[in-house]
């Protein structure tokens, strides 16, 4: 990070009107739903077979190398294959495709035991965590547990609400609808966190779901406090430093925070309370390429193109559609990938073509970038092949946030080129 930066951050207009005020849909469960033997770059080992019978809660894959996630079926039905498709990252990986029967029958794994999280142990409770197969339902789908293995002066932790994207508004659409699950989650993990005191942030246009928070969470050692509606208001290093003035180098512990989404903490709080595996997720479909912009509640599993035709279908067959936000989802192939346990919306915008011109050297990326990084001269030096020059400039502390193309008067994609730049750089490595 440079020592001279400019805001770090952009108003966006959220258009968060399309789905905020309108009730969720359920989408029916399809008759196949494929599960994603990946959790981001590591690779799942199936624990079943074609043939084999499954119901909802029954393990049936896990991460087991470094790091351990366990993932439950969402359907009852038949395992019939293993097929490859498109997952989030854009990478293809190998697919469980369960044939739903439709009974919605229930066997859950035996790591559901209920337990008091108020009276037991920490150690029990963060085993619980890992066996029940928490992850980041941010976006990250990182293995929760991890981040609680050994909190080490943790002043602050944090439930990060603010759902900075424009368009999404599942977290919203979850809190409201989830707000005890949502108070024994951030509970059970403020423990796990050993932290002094706790807060749950959300951006301050919020009135309606602030006032349901305040509510919920009074007499608690959680409270609620919010940030302006800026981008990337969400990102862990930018919230951090809204609320506690801090920067950190690596990892929020050394800030002396720890950082959960909303719905995460409302997973763990329906496996503490329900028993229950996460087998559904809130997203939000919406854009001006969607004929209804709606928030959905979803199987994990079902294929995007199900969700698509529920809410009315795309405006026409030249729409896009990213798997996530407009500024850090990606455009994929419609009708190749299913929702995975990290996704929080479809957002499907109208083609545009847009003129570029040369660079300006506004300098308008750089005083925006939330890394504190300096886009047109890597984007100058990817073209150059300048390897020294992308070594001083960091660019792997680019989270690909999408600021600098969108505030670029050019209209240049300057996160693609930091994008090719990272690529590049890692197969010099290799």
């Amino acid at each position: 990070m440079s020592i001279l930066t400019g805001r770090m951050h952009q108003h966006l207009d959220g258009h968060k009107e399309l789905t905020a005020h309108k009730d969720v849909v359920v989408v029916a469960t399809p008759d196949v739903i494929y599960i994603p033997l990946a959790n981001g770059n590591a690779p799942m080992t199936p624990l079943v077979q074609p043939g084999d019978a499954v119901k909802v809660g029954m393990k049936i894959a896990e991460r087991n190398d470094h790091f351990y996630l366990p993932v439950f079926s969402s359907v009852s039905g038949t395992v019939t294959g293993i097929e490859k498709r498109t997952a989030g990252n854009m990478k293809v990986v190998d697919h469980l495709v369960i044939q739903n029967d439709h009974k919605n029958e229930v066997s859950v794994d035996e790591a559901f035991a209920k337990i008091d999280y108020e009276t037991c142990e920490r150690e029990v409770l963060l085993e619980k965590m890992k066996q029940v197969g928490m992850l980041g339902l941010g976006g990250a789908g990182f293995p929760t547990y991890v981040k609680y293995t050994k909190p080490e002066n943790v002043d602050l932790f944090i439930i990060n609400g603010v759902e900075c994207e424009p368009y999404l508004t599942s977290d919203y659409h979850n809190s409201l609808d989830n707000l005890e699950l949502l108070k024994v989650g951030a509970l059970a993990m403020f423990k796990l966190s050993c932290a002094k005191k706790g807060c749950i942030a959300i951006k301050n246009n919020k009135k309606d779901l602030q006032e349901a928070l305040e509510k919920t969470f009074a007499n608690t050692p959680i409270e609620v406090r919010t940030v302006a509606d800026i981008y990337p208001a969400g990102w862990e290093r930018t919230l951090i430093y809204l609320l506690t003035n801090k920067r950190y180098d690596r990892l929020p512990m050394e800030a002396g925070c720890i950082v959960n989404n909303t719905s995460s903490a409302i997973a763990f709080g329906n496996a503490l309370v329900n028993q229950m595996p996460i087998t559904t997720k809130y997203i939000t479909v919406s854009g001006d390429g969607i004929k209804n912009p709606t928030c959905c509640k979803v199987t994990v599993g079902t294929p995007a193109v199900e969700v698509v035709d529920c809410c009315g279908g795309l405006v026409d067959d030249s729409c896009v559609i990213c798997y996530g936000g407009p500024m850090m989802g990606k455009t994929m192939a419609k009708d190749h990938f299913v929702i995975g346990f990290e996704c929080n919306g479809l957002t499907c915008l109208k083609k545009r073509e847009d003129f570029q011109n040369a660079c300006l050297r506004c300098g308008k990326c750089t005083e925006v970038c939330p890394s504190g990084l300096q886009p047109v001269r890597i984007n100058m030096f990817e073209k150059t092949k300048n390897v020294k020059g992308l070594e001083r400039l960091d660019i792997n502390s680019c989270i690909e946030c999408g600021l600098c193309t969108y505030i670029c008067p050019s209209k240049l994609d300057v996160t693609e080129g930091v994008r090719r730049a990272k690529r590049y750089m890692a197969l010099r490595k290799k």
